[in-house]
């Protein structure tokens, strides 16, 4: 084994290292919640592949100096102190680049989030983020390290891959997940002495595929902008204006009514915005659903749109249907497969007459 050398530092300067990861942290995860997840750039998907591209690389140097530190001696030798920045240096390194990879991802799947799973799968993501910041001893570890950087590069190419096809289809996020754990799996094999075990990463990968098929993962690269139901919806100046009721005075918090009065003979609409990646050409649908107390959420109509991306205040389409029963309604945004970008809850009471307090919103 290396030998580990822990030299006597000046306490301040012992001190002030203690406390360089979790200010990189502060740091690194506000620059990325500034920085990502609106509008990304071709850059920041180079960068992100620049950390990833390091991860794999220290994790191959780190696997070799462990293997060829393994090897008997030829001959007897004194132990040689390392400095700490050689010993240690590496893991350090190696968990600045997984803790990028990790703020970034974290940043992108939960503006993608907005229904209950998709929150949680994000905030799992944030939970690995922080964890990444006490993990540095465990990466001697090489399993866990395999494991992490895996995930990293599953996640990473199930964002980048819709952006270089401009599709979201089902085959390309599964494609995606294998091309990332083949490529763990290929440097692991190409690592001398093959250090820690592999098939941990692999159940990383399945349990990825299933998380997808159980609509747990957020739509990315999908964001949803807004969503919104209202009466009358007209188009001004290149802008949709949709005409919503004003919410009661004492329901401060919200300037819309999640309560709709409609008007007999006029239809509702449903206006939502989604950001999608300039070259993603995709069909989304309307999902309108009413809740019925003996059978739960019962579908009405699924009504198609076509979305083009690349419009950084997202691509509008809109929906709208008549006569519809009084009771609670949702209309969920969904992609052809199912699953969720984002979702609308609100309640409809009997028709009368035009509601007194309107506003008009532009999308």
């Amino acid at each position: 084994m290396i030998p580990r050398l822990y030299p006597d530092f000046d306490p301040d300067f012992h001190d002030a290292r203690r406390l360089l990861p979790a200010f990189a942290f502060l740091a690194g995860f506000l620059w990325d919640a500034v920085t990502l997840g609106r509008e990304v750039e071709a850059m920041d998907l180079w960068i992100l592949a620049g950390y990833l591209g390091g991860a794999a690389a220290l994790a191959w140097f780190l696997g070799r100096r462990a293997f060829l530190a393994s090897l008997p001696a030829t001959a007897p030798a004194a132990p040689t102190a390392l400095p700490w920045w050689w010993e240690s240096g590496p893991y350090l390194l190696l968990q600045f680049f997984l803790g990028g990879l990790l703020s970034a991802l974290f940043i992108f799947y939960f503006k993608s989030a907005s229904h209950l799973l998709a929150i949680l799968w994000a905030l799992g993501l944030a939970a690995l983020l922080v964890a990444n910041e006490f993990l540095v001893d465990r990466y001697r570890r090489f399993t866990l390290t395999w494991a992490m950087s895996g995930l990293c590069a599953m996640l990473l190419l199930n964002f980048v891959v819709p952006h270089l096809v401009g599709s979201i289809a089902a085959f390309w996020f599964f494609l995606s997940t294998f091309a990332g754990a083949g490529l763990v799996h290929l440097i692991w094999l190409k690592t001398p002495g093959q250090p820690g075990r592999i098939r941990p990463m692999w159940a990383v990968a399945a349990a990825l595929m299933l998380a997808y098929l159980t609509n747990l993962i957020p739509p990315v690269p999908l964001v949803a902008r807004d969503i919104a139901v209202g009466h009358q919806l007209l188009k001004v100046d290149g802008k949709y204006r949709l005409r919503q009721e004003a919410a009661p005075w004492w329901r401060f918090w919200r300037r819309a009514d999640d309560t709709l009065h409609p008007v007999p003979g006029q239809p509702l609409y449903c206006v939502s915005a989604v950001f999608a990646p300039a070259g993603l050409d995709t069909r989304l649908y309307h999902h309108w659903l009413r809740h019925d107390p003996e059978r739960g959420w019962v579908s009405h109509s699924r009504i198609g749109f076509n979305l083009a991306g690349g419009r950084k205040g997202g691509y509008r389409g809109y929906t709208w249907k008549r006569n519809l029963p009084p009771g609670t309604w949702k209309v969920v945004v969904e992609t052809e497969n199912g699953r969720t970008v984002a979702h609308l809850r609100f309640r409809v009471e009997r028709p009368g007459e035009s509601p007194a307090r309107l506003f008009d919103v532009d999308f």
